[in-house]
């Protein structure tokens, strides 16, 4: 009987885990989370979107298992009876500045398959969104909603189910090749695994270098603030309306997005976080901060982009200039019409030059396999993501 390792009780790390059950029943299959839940940091912090592959370069793993993923997990939703809502996009354009970003955006979209995408303007906008206005905008009918955190947790009952572990409250402290396979270390003692699977979402780079992996990319930890919309404007919106993104961030700007437990939500924005796993709006933990300042690249992506980073943070401090960016796309909803909710922390890759990550990245070590880069699409891909993986464990 083999033994396999999973880091992680992220969705990635748990659709590997039951993948990796689902091909080898007779195996044993260990997943290791710190946390004491499942989809606890970036699966249980997000727009809850299901994407459908508008956005990503054709060819690249992120458009492949996108597609993939989308189908994969609606199938699952259906399955374990997790509400899965086609509410549709609007990608919307709404200055002929735009157009040139816009033209090119379709041109992805089409390449990659999304199903149902057309173009519309003015007038069909209204029909879609009333409340929405733009000069043209991609309308993608098959783009979903869902609640992640209820799929991390019938992953977790699957792997179960199927004869695999998975284990609350141990973080990984040490990992060491042995005679006979790998000594994971954790503060409950040694397990010792023939393959080991490293998903560790914002810890990505620090267990990756644990386990013996290269030092870029590193992941540095930017977050993103969502507005709640009062309940007497949260009915303008049917589905999403996003803007047009810019080309130069793997970020996709604020929106707004229906969620599967009703409400609408206006965000996330963008902003350099001072800590990969606290969510108030001042939380610091130095070691992050450290770690962030003492990467090159850190350096390097600052010295490019600071003059978006001045816009993002009167964001930041000001719900008026927060909302000014949204109201171009829905103008009936403004700031006094919102209040702060949560916040994410995208795990965003840097590579040394500066330069963000923006596909996939999944390093092949012997019988380790570390997931260096996994921002969204990942969610949505995640059941994709381990038919990847576990192909190539095979």
């Amino acid at each position: 009987m083999t033994t396999t390792g999973v880091i992680g009780g992220g969705i990635v790390g748990l659709a590997v885990a039951r993948e990796l059950l689902l091909r080898h029943p007779d195996d044993r299959v260990v997943v290791f989370e710190k946390e004491s839940s499942l989809g606890a940091h970036q699966t249980g912090h997000n727009s809850g979107v299901v994407h459908a592959g508008i956005y990503y370069k054709p060819g690249s793993l992120k458009a492949q298992l996108c597609t993939r993923g989308r189908g994969l997990l609606k199938d699952f939703a259906a399955e374990h009876q997790i509400p899965f809502e086609e509410c549709g996009k609007l990608v919307v354009a709404v200055e002929e500045t735009e157009m040139g970003r816009f033209d090119a955006l379709e041109k992805t979209a089409t390449d990659n398959g999304v199903p149902g995408l057309r173009r519309v303007g003015p007038e069909e906008i209204k029909e879609i969104e009333p409340y929405a206005v733009g000069l043209a905008a991609l309308h993608s009918p098959r783009t979903a909603i869902i609640d992640y955190v209820a799929v991390a947790q019938a992953l977790g009952r699957s792997i179960i189910e199927a004869g695999g572990e998975v284990r609350l409250g141990e973080e990984v402290t040490g990992v060491h090749r042995a005679t006979g396979g790998v000594a994971v270390e954790t503060p409950v003692g040694r397990t010792m695994v023939d393959h080991l699977v490293v998903c560790g979402g914002l810890d990505s780079d620090r267990l990756g270098e644990l386990t013996g992996g290269p030092k870029a990319p590193r992941i540095i930890p930017f977050r993103g603030e969502y507005m709640q919309v009062s309940a007497a404007k949260q009915d303008l919106v049917n589905g999403m309306v996003y803007p047009v993104p810019d080309p130069r961030y793997p970020f996709l700007g604020v929106h707004f997005t229906r969620r599967v437990g009703g409400g609408l939500e206006v965000g996330p924005n963008a902003f350099l976080a001072m800590s990969r796993q606290r969510y108030g709006r001042t939380s610091m933990t130095p070691r992050d901060l450290v770690d962030t300042l003492a990467w090159p690249g850190f350096w390097r992506f600052a010295a490019q982009h600071w003059r978006t980073g001045l816009t993002e943070i009167r964001g930041v401090l000001s719900k008026h200039a927060y909302m000014r960016d949204a109201q171009r796309y829905v103008p009936e909803v403004g700031a006094t019409d919102v209040v702060r909710s949560g916040l994410g922390i995208r795990a965003q890759a840097v590579e040394c030059d500066g330069s963000l990550v923006d596909d996939f990245v999944i390093h092949h070590s012997d019988v380790i396999t570390s997931v260096r880069n996994a921002p969204s699409p990942a969610a949505t891909s995640s059941l994709a993501i381990a038919e990847y993986i576990v192909d190539r464990m095979s």
